[in-house]
């Protein structure tokens, strides 16, 4: 069986938040379990491309509408990351630096996936299915199927994942003319609200559409942008597999990012050692718990929320903290978090922006992390941070829901706060606070933690077995 992957992102040549982590990991591991899995993603004027070596593999010009355009498939040498990476590059669209936020959006990613399939069709590449990623290659299955330029592919079966559910690429009518050949019968099933909306063609047109955690596809029902009542009528042919991690990327006893490695047996002595490396790095004190935040720092993930949570917890002089902040994202969060370095010296700091190896260092030195998140399709941070021994708090929603079970349950080994608020958070803090005291509880979670299984081994399976129950068209 043979798979292309089809994505905006792809770690480590670009990646953006989760979209990237699945994407770069997960056809690695599909390979590992016999199935061919490549991975097909835009071209980026970015360090990963201009440090590797690329095949010119074809050439062509295609059109998305009256505008023609070139465009290149250039496929990576070596098989470093684990599968075939081809990247696709249309001189004047697909060739910048950033991933997303160009007015031009819209006309990038349609001519990204018109050129895709045009490839497909002109070089004769195979495929059994098409695994389409977030909105951004959501077209793909209506075109698929719809338009009688693609009509020879038709037989590819498509599975289409929803990484975000609030983004959906949706854009006006006056841009139909970019899309060839479709079915007028058959338009439809791109609309939605008046407009042509990419996620939502995909869940009407794809074979089968995965979101990354089970809980998460029942709150689309409910949370998803405006397209709540779609999800309603569409979820039983949605499956949700929550995301994995890749082991060979995150694991303590090997991580060349960290201080010191450790492992189950001496976890709780060589945490602490990175832990001290940590504090002495942002002016903390070792004896205090230590949480942390990574991430982006944006309302969904409950970002605006830690200014005052963190301002209360300060003011509890019985109970001293120390907290690391980690990420980027809305400026008036970012402006908040920063101030507060001057008010609480000694027992705040925080890094703006991005920073991949402090992250792992903070993730094996960090107590706890928290994860106040509104909304959390899987999350990846508190998979991460369990793998590392890092107890997570976090807001019991989506995926958060499906992987973190709280202290007071049997097998417990986390801490979940029942609503995104200011309150709820600071009450899980300071359960934080009281675990940390215990410190014989605290340390018998140590191996419970590092011992669960969320690697994209396991992932992988379920994806296999969705695959596999893809009916060919008759």
């Amino acid at each position: 069986m043979k798979v292309i992957h089809l994505s905006a992102e792809c770690y480590p040549v670009a990646k953006i938040g989760g979209l990237g982590d699945v994407v770069g990991a997960l056809p690695k591991y599909l390979n590992q379990l016999g199935v061919e899995a490549v991975v097909v993603m835009p071209f980026y004027e970015r360090k990963f491309v201009q440090e590797n070596a690329f095949d010119t593999v074809f050439r062509a010009t295609s059109s998305m509408g009256n505008m023609p355009f070139y465009f290149e498939i250039l496929k990576e040498k070596t098989k470093k990351l684990g599968f075939d990476l081809y990247i696709l590059k249309i001189p004047g669209l697909l060739d910048r630096t950033e991933v997303y936020g160009y007015d031009d959006d819209v006309e990038r990613f349609t001519a990204f996936q018109l050129a895709f399939l045009d490839w497909m069709l002109w070089s004769g590449e195979q495929a059994d299915v098409i695994h389409c990623h977030d909105h951004q290659t959501g077209l793909v299955p209506f075109l698929l199927y719809y338009s009688r330029r693609y009509t020879s592919l038709s037989n590819i079966r498509t599975v289409f994942t929803i990484h975000n559910g609030q983004y959906h690429g949706a854009f006006g009518w006056e841009k139909f003319n970019y899309l060839p050949d479709v079915d007028p019968w058959k338009t439809g099933l791109l609309d939605w609200n008046g407009g042509i909306n990419p996620l939502a063609s995909a869940v009407r047109c794809a074979d089968a559409f995965t979101t990354v955690s089970p809980s998460y596809l029942l709150e689309l029902t409910s949370n998803s942008n405006g397209l709540e009542y779609l999800f309603e009528l569409e979820k039983a042919h949605g499956t949700g597999i929550i995301n994995g991690i890749d082991y060979d990327v995150w694991d303590p006893e090997n991580d060349p990012m960290i201080v010191t490695h450790y492992k189950t047996k001496n976890v709780a002595v060589k945490k602490a050692s990175n832990k001290a490396f940590l504090c002495e790095q942002f002016g903390f004190s070792p004896d205090k718990p230590l949480f942390t935040f990574i991430g982006r720092l944006v309302g969904e993930k409950g970002a605006d929320l830690l200014p005052e949570i963190f301002r209360q917890i300060f003011v509890d002089t019985e109970n001293p903290v120390s907290v690391l902040i980690l990420g980027s994202g809305e400026a008036a969060t970012e402006h908040e978090l920063s101030a507060l370095k001057e008010a609480f010296p000694g027992r705040y700091n925080a890094y703006i922006g991005y920073n991949e190896e402090l992250a792992h260092r903070i993730y094996a030195g960090a107590d706890f992390i928290l994860m106040p998140s509104r909304v959390e399709p899987c999350g990846l941070n508190q998979l991460y941070a369990l793998r590392y021994a890092t107890i997570p708090v976090v807001n019991s929603t989506g995926g958060l829901k499906d992987t973190v079970i709280d202290i007071s349950e049997p097998n417990g080994y986390g801490i979940r706060c029942e609503a995104a608020t200011v309150d709820a958070v600071f009450t899980g803090i300071k359960r934080a606070i009281e675990l940390f005291k215990n410190t014989a509880a605290l340390q018998l979670l140590y191996p419970q933690t590092m011992s669960l299984d969320f690697s994209w081994a396991r992932s992988a399976k379920e994806y296999i077995h969705l695959y596999q129950s893809l009916k060919p068209k008759s």
